[in-house]
């Protein structure tokens, strides 16, 4: 007689289950994670507001005396250029002007040393008005792009290339610059000045 065969029962079987601190499972949740952000910015939107001024092309509401904000480069390049800052921008704008100078341009220039103290010197000029920096930091760039965005009064003078593709971007802001190789101040997106000093690039 064929003895039958026992089967023993097991106990305790469960499924396989993935560890929660397993790379594919983070994975997912990052992948799902960016969806839900991707589906969240397609609906909000944030639209700027646009001044009324800004209605046209360029902004009505600059008006002589021009406020221009000058950073590092361009009292550098003013001095190499050998242009008289205050002379230089009335030529270019047949107005009066008040250079402004951030506390951020300020801090740059007195960290660049003894080099620039011919720099220094000029941006301490009692004509030059002096706009108080409420920020933490020392990125005169950043600073002067967020004040342009919100106080649409100022031109700012720059000879930096990556800050003058900033402030592009933002309407009605003109920018000017040293003209290359004719030693004169030149101004972009400024209505009403005509001629060479009215070019636009």
């Amino acid at each position: 007689m064929q003895g039958k065969a026992v089967k023993t029962r097991k106990f305790a079987q469960v499924k396989r289950t993935l560890n929660p601190k397993d790379a594919r499972i983070k994975a997912n949740q990052e992948r799902l994670e960016a969806k839900q952000k991707e589906k969240k910015d397609e609906l909000v939107r944030h639209i700027p507001q646009v001044s009324s001024s800004m209605f046209f092309k360029h902004n009505e509401a600059l008006k002589p005396p021009y406020q221009v904000i000058v950073d590092t480069n361009f009292i550098n390049f003013s001095i190499q250029n050998k242009l008289e800052i205050m002379q230089a921008m009335m030529d270019c704008l047949y107005a009066k002007c008040t250079p402004c100078i951030t506390d951020c341009v300020m801090a740059e220039l007195e960290k660049l040393g003894a080099k620039y103290r011919l720099a220094l010197k000029i941006a301490r000029d009692p004509r030059f008005e002096r706009l108080p920096c409420s920020h933490k930091g020392t990125y005169a760039d950043d600073c002067i792009v967020a004040r342009v965005m919100q106080h649409k009064c100022f031109l700012v003078a720059t000879c930096d290339k990556d800050l003058q593709r900033r402030i592009r971007r933002i309407p009605g802001v003109p920018i000017m610059r040293i003209s290359p190789g004719s030693r004169k101040y030149t101004i972009e997106r400024l209505p009403d000045i005509g001629g060479a000093h009215g070019a636009a690039v």
